[in-house]
């Protein structure tokens, strides 16, 4: 064989090899990779996704009893808003779901803060129900509506990729104390036309959900209280006069084609009072709307005991178990 036909040899099985592995490795992550928005978590239109790689998975049996941390479910001035996903500890789906939204008077808390999710998660999850807890931009860094536009956001993102995530769209509920209840009970009481759904993606997307528990939230911020000085609704809210806070009261929106409510407030609760509570159910009932609620004795702000060596009635344990029912009852 002479030298030429050898090289000629060699160089034909070196570009068949090339063309093989171009053929069977590359090729196939070119054409299943994910769009470059999709990788960078940005988008050029309010309904385009700007979820990570991460959410855009498809669900497995895998993920039951795990948690999916730290996924961005909307991006707004800049700011990624992460979430966190509790899947059920068993069931096929599509899950109904509840979406966590903590407290901390607006200015503070984490979605993954043990307590209080910690307590529900224990009731929820093994009802098959997923359990999504979301941050939100806090004061005073941003001023009110800028919390209640990310978590309406929230709940359109889930919706919107609901199928990736196996989420029934139809069955999505909410929850949330003190500040976080006070958010929840305006996501249950609002529709677009209240002007909180024109910031961030899934524009075209609902945010409604079927069921609200507030637990000891604010709903009249029009009355004060020693959650709401002037000077923190000032940091918040952009104002000091309790006569303008209508706009971020969950009593002022009420209307008949509002989902149902749990209601569960302290008796002895002098952060917010419990007549909020009573006020917003009174108003509900008015409306026509089902309400459920409880009174807790012997209980301040976030069930803590008013006296100690006293305990609450009913209890946080027993608390925590209300809720999970009430939620899995109205998410068939």
């Amino acid at each position: 064989m002479t030298s030429s036909l050898r090289n000629g040899i060699v160089i034909g099985i070196s570009a068949l090899l090339v063309i093989l592995v171009f053929i069977f490795f590359i090729l196939p992550r070119v054409v299943s990779a994910p769009p470059e928005e999709a990788i960078n978590g940005t988008s050029s239109g309010n309904s385009a996704s700007t979820v990570s790689t991460e959410f855009l998975a498809p669900f497995s049996s895998e993920k039951l009893g795990t948690v999916d941390r730290d996924i961005t479910y909307c991006t707004i001035d800049g700011v990624n808003l992460g979430m966190d996903i509790h899947w059920p500890e068993s069931g096929e789906g599509p899950f109904p779901v509840v979406v966590y939204v903590h407290g901390g008077g607006w200015n503070a808390g984490d979605k993954g803060e043990e307590r209080p999710l910690g307590g529900y998660l224990g009731d929820i999850l093994p009802r098959g129900i997923a359990v999504i807890a979301v941050n939100y931009r806090l004061a005073q860094e941003y001023t009110f509506p800028a919390m209640i536009e990310d978590v309406k956001c929230a709940v359109r993102s889930i919706r919107a990729n609901a199928e990736q995530y196996h989420i029934d769209p139809d069955r999505i509920a909410a929850l949330g104390g003190s500040a976080g209840g006070h958010l929840v009970s305006l996501l249950g009481v609002t529709d677009a036309s209240a002007g909180f759904d024109d910031v961030g993606q899934y524009q075209d997307v609902s945010s409604r959900v079927v069921a609200v528990a507030n637990m000891y939230g604010p709903t009249d911020l029009t009355v004060p209280n020693a959650g709401t000085t002037s000077q923190s609704i000032q940091n918040t809210f952009g104002t000091s006069n309790y006569d303008d806070m209508g706009f971020a009261s969950p009593i002022t929106y009420i209307t008949s084609e509002d989902p149902a409510f749990l209601l569960i407030h302290g008796e002895k609760d002098t952060v917010v009072p419990i007549a909020q509570s009573e006020s917003f159910a009174k108003a509900l009932e008015e409306a026509g709307i089902e309400v459920e609620f409880i009174r807790v004795a012997n209980a301040a702000h976030s069930f803590s005991k008013a006296t100690k060596n006293v305990a609450t009635d009913p209890t946080i344990p027993e608390i925590t178990v209300i809720v999970a029912e009430w939620l899995e009852s109205h998410l068939k």
